[in-house]
């Protein structure tokens, strides 16, 4: 059986995409998710600064337990990586590079994503367990970024970027050798509709596909 690293490739094997929910009420998550899901996508994150995220997290992981992966963004102390595991998700993405989540998230059997700037604190967050690694903010340094910090990174390392990365600049991204987005505002917003939604992830997949 793959362990959660494969199981997270898998997932974004086909739709390289995680969904971020940003700001979604427990309420409205599954809902929102089964829309996500019939795009695609197969990735979803709760971020933690989204309201009650740990009672949308146990929701979702209970709704599709053995279809999609589940899980946190945001997610800033070894507290909240347990937690995590607790509510049942499976990732634990984090906006910054801190050994003491990554290995509480491993410790606790969740994936850590942590974020990354530079090379130094990509390796950082290799050393510490970490395989999947997430530019953040991606905008701010451009494409380039990855095929430079690829150099260097050993080569089990899976690269995601997240802000200002989407569908009109997925292929730029794409040749540098990006193995994942965090899509967010793009996709998702508190108060959009599901059939609102729905296009947009729709529109989304289509276009990074035709990127890849």
């Amino acid at each position: 059986m793959p362990d959660l690293s494969e199981r997270l490739d898998e997932a974004l094997s086909d739709v390289p995409i995680v969904a971020i929910l940003r700001g979604i009420e427990p309420e409205d998550a599954i809902a929102v998710s089964e829309i996500v899901f019939a795009a695609g996508i197969r990735v979803i994150e709760v971020p933690l600064n989204s309201p009650r995220p740990f009672e949308s997290i146990e929701r979702l992981a209970s709704a599709f337990a053995g279809r999609a992966i589940v899980g946190a963004g945001t997610v800033l102390s070894a507290d909240d990586a347990r937690a995590v595991a607790a509510s049942g998700g499976k990732i634990a993405v984090a906006p910054n590079t801190d050994p003491t989540v990554i290995g509480a998230a491993i410790e606790a059997g969740v994936e850590p994503l942590p974020g990354w700037m530079t090379v130094s604190e990509a390796l950082a967050a290799y050393a510490a367990g970490a395989r999947h690694l997430k530019l953040f903010p991606a905008s701010t340094v451009g494409a380039g970024h990855i095929a430079a910090a690829r150099a260097v990174l050993p080569n089990d390392t899976r690269l995601l970027a997240v802000g200002g990365v989407g569908a009109e600049n997925s292929r730029e991204w794409a040749d540098a050798g990006i193995d994942g987005y965090g899509i967010g505002s793009e996709l998702y917003k508190p108060g959009r509709s599901l059939n609102d939604i729905g296009a947009r992830a729709n529109a989304c997949v289509a276009a990074l596909r035709r990127g890849q």
